[in-house]
């Protein structure tokens, strides 16, 4: 009874995210058809579904990447699918790619303290007349940078090039560079792919410690079904571009769909 009074409340929260009848076509191939659904905030939500079910796709329309045909996306109860994908930036949702896009040719340290948006330092007039704000914003950045390569175990990389990290630490330094910015709410496209079991579960450790320590969001892509069905909660499954089901892992993996369609049956 304590579990299912705890789930009901779980599923009361508030959403953050919202999806309302998406659709987005690419000539006669409709990506996303009439997509509904939800991320609840301070969740770490699965979504999962074959090649094609229009996984990225639906990423792409809700950082802006893409605009929809039909539709609307809410983010923190705004409406976004009319706004740039820098502008959804700065509203707090950030979101990372299955290949990572760090500036190669930057240390790791300096990839993190580009990421803050308004910086003194980006206006030229700011360097000849306010030097010493700049010099005092840069030293606070630098010092956050160098708490956040703590959490994520990359210290002692701060001075590498991003270009020489292993897949793995790559991932990792996208996660400190969300961090840096200090969003409401993550996307992450395959956070497993490529990388390594002992460097995978130090991953899962920092998202679900920036999930239930700092209050952030995260709705995660992964095709990595024991990943998905370990840290995630709620799963949404999504197939032909709409929401199949969705509900806690337990359940889904239960479901004769997705066991046939998703999983292969390897959880009967």
């Amino acid at each position: 009874m304590a579990l299912r009074a705890l789930e009901a409340l779980f599923y009361k929260r508030r959403a953050m995210l919202e999806v309302r009848e998406l659709t987005k076509s690419f000539g006669g191939l409709r990506a996303v058809d009439g997509c509904t659904l939800s991320v609840r905030q301070g969740t770490i939500t699965g979504l999962i579904g074959p090649n094609g079910a229009g996984k990225t796709t639906l990423f792409n329309l809700i950082t802006g990447f893409y605009k929809p045909d039909k539709g609307e996306i809410h983010f923190g109860g705004d409406r976004i699918d009319g706004l740039s994908p820098h502008e959804v930036f700065h509203r707090g949702l950030y979101r990372t790619f299955q290949i990572p896009r760090e500036f190669p040719q930057m240390t790791v340290l300096e990839n993190l303290m580009v990421m803050p948006p308004g910086q003194l330092g980006e206006r030229i007039w700011a360097s000849w007349f306010f030097p010493r704000a700049v010099k005092r914003q840069e030293a606070a950045l630098k010092e956050r940078a160098l708490e956040v390569l703590e959490f994520v175990e990359l210290i002692d990389l701060r001075d590498e090039y991003a270009a020489n990290l292993s897949g793995g630490q790559r991932k990792l330094l996208e996660l400190a560079r969300a961090m840096m910015v200090e969003p409401k709410m993550v996307l992450l496209d395959e956070p497993g792919a490529g990388v390594n079991p002992a460097l995978m579960k130090k991953l899962v450790d920092f998202i679900e410690r920036l999930c239930h320590e700092r209050g952030i969001t995260f709705l995660i892509i992964e095709h990595d079904m024991d990943l998905v069905m370990s840290l995630c909660n709620p799963v949404i499954v999504m197939s032909e571009g709409r929401k199949l089901t969705e509900g806690p892992p337990e359940e889904v993996k239960r479901d004769p769909r997705v066991l046939e369609a998703y999983l292969g049956g390897q959880y009967r």
